[in-house]
């Protein structure tokens, strides 16, 4: 079951970065590649595009924002194995990246209350690891199933 949730969050990832789903998340995650997961982790790279950048030529954040939340909630489902809620997203935008520049996205599941579960999602510049923005995510869930448990 657990190599399914991965499976699950992987397709749906690979999907959006396809074109496939809501056109503002089809735009924002287009290119997006993943080089690892297993339950509750999530390794992407990314090459920010033309069409996700300011005027100034910088990867906007609000498209930023958009790809740390459904990278975030992939490794959230991959984890879980059903869909949750967002009900708190907190980023801290520490730099920027250009047109065509590459970023290495890693989502990891670091909390787990039973109904609701934290993700810490790190983009960092390929080229030199430095970090360009971090993301903690809350999300909730209706499901009862889910165990309470501490990573």
């Amino acid at each position: 079951m657990e190599d399914n949730q991965v499976q699950s969050s992987n397709r749906w990832l690979e999907d959006l970065s396809n074109g496939l789903g809501h056109q503002l998340e089809a735009i924002t995650l287009e290119g997006l590649k993943i080089v690892k997961a297993h339950k509750g982790f999530i390794l992407c790279n990314f090459v920010v595009s033309n069409r996700i950048s300011d005027a100034d030529g910088n990867w906007h954040v609000g498209s930023m924002a958009t790809l740390i939340d459904d990278v975030g909630a992939a490794a959230i489902y991959s984890y879980g194995g059903h869909v949750k809620a967002s009900v708190d997203l907190n980023i801290s935008f520490l730099s920027t990246a250009k047109i065509q520049e590459e970023v290495e996205v890693e989502a990891k599941v670091v909390g787990d209350k039973g109904r609701i579960t934290s993700v810490l999602v790190e983009v960092r510049r390929k080229s030199n690891g430095e970090l360009i923005a971090l993301g903690k995510q809350w999300m909730a869930s209706h499901n009862n199933s889910n165990k309470a448990s501490k990573l």
